[in-house]
């Protein structure tokens, strides 16, 4: 079959588009024919964090497709199953943080940037029937790091007032049409024009540029949850925002790792801060329950073909996307 998979150099430079063997499914494993697959900063940061010594790896954590064939013992999932695929492995029930042992497709398994994957049975669950090919192909991971990020970190109810810093990559744009599916008034920051002008369409209560006095923009409103995914170019602006007591629970931080905050403004302002990554089975299923609730599609930005992979890529790094990149599976 063919894969994109990485070997021998660090960076783009050492991914392939080639012919790998296929697997077969073992006891209580199923085999996707994959019909599309979505693209993540995770898979950029594989790039450099799959090791020169290490063995070919096939990239990709996102993905969705057909069952062409089962394990022994596999019981819930047949032949001819419309599937997505969870890309957590080994966390199933929602706790505070994954177990001990839990791993992302990708890196080290196998993973989706392929005509075929092998997974546990458990990770392959129904594809909601109203989304495309390509739309269940971008959605797991991001969908399912913004749903924890807002639900079960956040506690997002109808009504509180979200600030969302970095309006456009996948999980931005999920956590925008999440917390107003579910009755927030959010609000967004981009340097992009464009990019706000697309949050307002997609429901956004006001948009600002990033590089503003947000206070300002604001009007000094303040914010019940802010989900921080930037980092230490944000960080303490979106700290100014925050009602006393409020919330900022982060996942990410693209543009810096450490932040120097002032403690006594922190403890004075009763805040809360938490950290998450991903989310459990539990959580999956719930967001994908959520999602067919509402009739939500992802933003698809552009979609490729595998052999395409530098170009999308390069698209992704350099933050040009609006919502998700997918490769469209032959």
């Amino acid at each position: 079959m063919k894969a994109i998979v990485h070997e021998k150099i660090s960076g783009l430079q050492g991914v392939k588009y080639k012919e790998i063997d296929q697997a077969s499914p073992k006891p209580g494993e199923v085999r996707i024919k994959l019909k599309a697959a979505g693209l993540n900063h995770r898979d950029l940061f594989v790039l450099y964090r799959h090791k020169e010594t290490d063995p070919p790896l096939i990239m990709g954590s996102d993905g969705a497709g057909v069952v062409e064939a089962v394990g022994e013992g596999v019981a819930n999932v047949q032949i001819g199953d419309e599937v997505i695929i969870n890309p957590g492995i080994g966390w199933k029930k929602n706790t505070g943080a994954p177990p001990e042992g839990f791993e992302i497709l990708g890196l080290p398994f196998p993973g989706t940037f392929a005509e075929s994957i092998v997974v546990p049975e458990e990770n392959a669950v129904k594809k909601p029937a109203h989304l495309s090919w390509e739309e269940a192909g971008v959605l797991s991971l991001s969908a399912l790091t913004a749903y924890r990020a807002l639900f079960t970190k956040g506690k997002l109810t109808s009504g509180m007032k979200v600030l969302i810093p970095g309006i456009g990559g996948g999980v931005a744009t999920f956590l925008l049409q999440f917390a107003k599916a579910a009755g927030a008034v959010v609000y967004v920051t981009s340097r992009s024009e464009e990019k706000r002008q697309k949050a307002i369409e997609l429901g956004a209560h006001k948009a600002i540029d990033s590089e503003s006095d947000w206070s300002k923009a604001l009007q000094n409103e303040k914010m019940d949850l802010v989900i921080e995914s930037v980092g230490a170019a944000t960080f303490n602006q979106s700290l100014e925002q925050l009602k006393t007591g409020g919330t900022v629970v982060t996942f990410g931080a693209s543009a810096g790792d450490e932040v120097t905050i002032n403690l006594r403004t922190f403890f004075y302002g009763q805040f809360n801060m938490l950290g998450t990554t991903m989310g459990s089975s539990e959580e999956f299923h719930e967001m994908l329950r959520f999602i067919e609730e509402h009739r939500l599609h992802p933003i698809l930005d552009k979609t490729y073909s595998l052999g395409q992979f530098a170009e999308a890529f390069t698209r992704l790094e350099k933050a040009e996307q609006l919502g998700k990149i997918a490769f469209f599976i032959e």
